[in-house]
């Protein structure tokens, strides 16, 4: 997926950018921004990329993606959505941490801030409780006025510190280490594997979209990525199976084989193993944690 710097802009009034998107895939590709990025989709859902990260988002998340973290939001655009009249609206707030000065993290009251920063390079997303008390807030900025939109985000901010069921996303130790040279490449090799996970994609295959041999495939994607490219499938796949097992409208054995996998027993091997609990734990935890 093509890694792209995106320059934020803000007006001339404010000291940081807040706007709401009802447009799906504003920006649909894969960036990143010495800005923190703070999104709350209200409706909308899909599956995100956040570092080596990929799982579904869903109305009521909300997430927080540190500086220079590259990430991604792919929407569903599937005909059932449409025919459900699900659209998008979606909050998004970008600032840079120092944008109050520096010393103003160095208050010893401002600890707490400062420790979430740190945990949003490798993104955060809060639990749904936590996302129902938070994206309120998050909309409230975006038309807030004056010193008022600063303490609503510091209420945010303060709020996502405290909340004990969040989850951090990307793997420890992960870093930005695409070049701006390979951003074409990347964007070639994502974008065919987002649209083409459920069929089998060969070696051959994906190394001719990036325009590369196989052999020099595998050392470049796994270089990049930290993973194997067959690992990176199976993430997409089982990232899928969780957006299908959350609407609930499947069998687990119909939502295995459209996630792309060909028997229900690697099906149910491989989510345990991403998710750390069977496929109808973590239905079962979804459902339990909206409650």
């Amino acid at each position: 997926m093509k890694l792209q710097l995106l320059k934020v802009s803000k007006d001339q009034i404010s000291s940081f950018s807040a706007r709401q998107d009802t447009t799906p895939n504003t920006n649909n590709r894969w960036h990143y921004h010495p800005e923190i990025e703070l999104v709350y989709f209200k409706k909308g859902q899909g599956t995100q990329f956040i570092g080596d990260s990929i799982s579904p988002f869903l109305p009521g998340d909300v997430v927080l993606v540190g500086a220079d973290t590259p990430h991604y939001w792919q929407f569903d655009l599937s005909g059932e959505n449409i025919q459900d009249g699900l659209s998008t609206d979606v909050s998004v707030i970008h600032f840079n941490e120092l944008f109050w000065g520096e010393a103003f993290l160095k208050l010893p009251e401002n600890k707490i801030i400062g420790n979430i920063f740190e945990k949003s390079k490798r993104g955060i997303s809060m639990s749904k409780s936590s996302g129902r008390k938070i994206g309120p807030l998050i909309e409230k900025i975006v038309t807030a006025e004056g010193c008022r939109k600063i303490i609503l985000l510091l209420e945010v901010l303060l709020a996502i510190g405290e909340c004990k069921e969040s989850k951090l996303m990307a793997s420890i130790g992960f870093c930005n280490n695409f070049q701006e040279e390979e951003k074409d490449r990347i964007n070639a090799i994502y974008n065919y594997s987002i649209t083409n996970f459920k069929k089998n994609i060969s070696l051959k295959e994906i190394s001719t979209v990036a325009n590369i041999s196989p052999n020099s495939f595998c050392k470049f994607f796994k270089s990049r990525s930290r993973k194997t490219y067959s690992q990176f499938i199976r993430e997409i796949r089982i990232g899928h199976a969780c957006k299908l097992l959350i609407d609930d409208k499947l069998a687990i054995k119909e939502i295995c084989y459209e996630s792309g996998f060909n028997n229900f027993t690697s099906f149910h091997k491989h989510f345990k193993m991403i998710k750390g609990k069977t496929p109808l734990g973590y239905q079962k935890s979804f459902v339990r944690d909206s409650l």
